[in-house]
């Protein structure tokens, strides 16, 4: 457990003791950070609710001809595992990838936030610590989604296409960001209509295909994954809800703000939906978990007192902490995340 304290306690510090160096030094202090990171996610030992679902698919893919890795689902992660196993990797090469692609994903997003470090504290309790280190192929297109809402926030719509499809190369579910590009830009009704209505048509049948089908052997763990889902999608409605009321002062930019409150729109439309169909609401709103992290990194500027800025940041570090002791003190499949085990010292910690 002390090593997700560790991972927790870093960015803290940075969040609350903010230190005025050379730009040259900063990079080197986010570089070290990421790639610790991404050494924690990528050498895990039985680390993770889907550990063992994911060891399995590795060892039975490594054998397989191209042409039968091409029919597996989720061809980009089923490439990957079959590609390592061809050079005679492991699966803790497969895991640092997935883990690179992550966290250069989260730093890249949150270095574009104001408060950049605040926004690494959110997501430490369940992007890094349960999606990072539990659902690989979901933590990679996780990792291209921030990627894409980075080019997305620079207009560069190619690039955020581009990124969305590799994404979903690694998990089907992501596709269901695709339309944001056009909602977000698009300014004549008759479209932005248009684009509501094939949102909510892609959307409604990404739920029911990740509700009805039996997705490979890791959604085994399907009761797991949906037990904490109202409480997630809470944690995405709280910002939401705050970004529809103070959008002026938390977004500058027009064109960013549209992305955003159509963000939040989706995030408050899981609400009503979990409780009919809980584990594939909660898969699809892990898209929407980014809006924690801009939200929350840009909280200060609700407030005018410098007093009350701080204040704010506190009870984000403060709000977290308690998320994170929770998790792993009181989740029903935390068991599955202790001890932390690192490969190949796996009594180490």
């Amino acid at each position: 457990m002390i090593v997700y304290w560790f991972i927790f306690a870093f960015p803290v510090f940075a969040a609350l003791y903010p230190l005025r160096t050379h730009q040259s030094l900063r990079r080197i202090i986010w570089t070290l950070f990421g790639a610790a990171l991404t050494l924690l996610i990528g050498f895990r030992f039985e680390v993770g609710g889907d550990w063992r679902s994911y060891f399995q698919f590795y060892s039975r893919i490594e054998n397989m001809s191209i042409r039968q890795v091409l029919s597996e689902k989720d061809i980009g992660y089923s490439i990957l595992n079959w590609l390592v196993g061809q050079i005679g990797g492991e699966i803790y090469l497969v895991n640092l990838i997935c883990g690179l692609i992550v966290v250069t994903g989260v730093i890249s997003f949150s270095r574009r936030q104001p408060l950049p470090w605040l926004s690494i504290v959110v997501s430490v309790p369940y992007m890094i610590i349960v999606v990072a280190m539990g659902y690989t192929r979901q933590s990679a297109a996780m990792g291209f989604e921030l990627l894409a809402l980075v080019a997305l926030m620079d207009a560069r719509i190619q690039r955020f296409f581009a990124l969305v499809v590799c994404g979903a190369l690694f998990h089907k579910s992501a596709i269901v960001l695709l339309p944001l590009a056009v909602l977000s830009h698009r300014k004549k009704r008759i479209w932005t209509f248009f684009w509501i209505v094939v949102t909510s048509t892609v959307f409604g049948l990404v739920i029911l295909i990740e509700y009805y089908e039996g997705l490979w052997l890791n959604y085994v763990v399907e009761k797991m994954v949906s037990e904490g889902g109202p409480v997630r999608i809470a944690m995405n409605a709280v910002p939401a809800l705050l970004l529809l009321i103070y959008h002026k002062k938390l977004t500058l930019e027009e064109s960013e703000r549209r992305l955003w409150l159509w963000i939040a729109l989706f995030s408050l439309a899981c609400i009503p939906l979990v409780s009919s169909a809980s584990t594939a609401v909660d898969r699809v709103a892990l898209y929407f978990m980014p809006i924690q992290l801009y939200v929350f990194s840009r909280i200060h500027r609700i407030f005018g007192s410098p007093i009350f800025k701080t204040l704010a940041v506190v009870c984000v570090v403060l709000a977290y902490s308690m998320v994170q002791w929770v998790w792993l003190n009181y989740a029903s499949h935390a068991f599955a995340w202790l001890p932390y085990q690192f490969y190949p010292f796996v009594t180490l910690f």
